[in-house]
């Protein structure tokens, strides 16, 4: 059963290093949890979610930073399981910014930032994105300094990786492209349990 709302957080992403700027501009229920919204930037961003990833956020009750996602007790550090914590609980006009890393080894950090608590909208169905720039770079493709070089190499036909490159991508990639219709948001709660985290 879906949790009733009466407002919707717009929040913009930006991925980090990115030049010119990759970004999306989404509307999430208030109820959403962490997870919910790593779904959410999953799907908008273009990700496949397959790779661990993490929040850094300030907790508003400590005034200190906390990080979210899945905790990992291999690093030694204190994480908070991200499907427990309200993204209502840390997220306000006086505290609208975090980071999201997605993939630690090739690294994709993103700026989050509310913009707006807004009355939600009758007849909407969220979560939704209301507008976006340029393409986000393949999965796996090595960070932002890895997707620069697959930009330089796909520009130049003459260039020995070319062919290659061409064929790990499954054919044309347009950097400039985003289509807002095109953005499908998946059911957080199927994805857990289908065993995804």
């Amino acid at each position: 059963m879906k949790k009733k709302y009466n407002h919707v957080y717009q929040f913009k992403i930006t991925l980090g290093g990115s030049k010119p700027t990759i970004w999306r501009r989404i509307q999430v229920p208030e109820t959403y949890t962490f997870w919910d919204i790593h779904v959410a930037i999953q799907d908008v961003m273009g990700w496949s979610g397959y790779h661990l990833h993490e929040f850094e956020v300030v907790n508003p009750s400590t005034g200190l930073k906390q990080t979210i996602g899945t905790p990992d007790d291999d690093y030694g550090r204190s994480v908070l399981l991200d499907r427990r914590q309200k993204i209502a609980d840390y997220f306000s006009m006086a505290n609208e910014s975090a980071y999201y890393v997605y993939d630690f080894g090739d690294a994709w950090e993103h700026e989050i930032l509310l913009e707006k608590i807004l009355p939600r909208v009758k007849g909407v169905e969220y979560p939704i994105c209301l507008k976006g720039r340029r393409a986000c770079p393949p999965e796996d493709s090595g960070g932002i300094w890895g997707y620069e070089e697959l930009l330089d190499v796909i520009k130049n036909p003459q260039h020995e990786e070319y062919e290659e490159m061409q064929e790990w991508l499954g054919g044309e990639f347009d950097p400039e492209y985003f289509d807002v219709n095109a953005v499908n948001f998946r059911d957080p709660d199927k994805l857990l349990r289908m065993g995804f985290e």
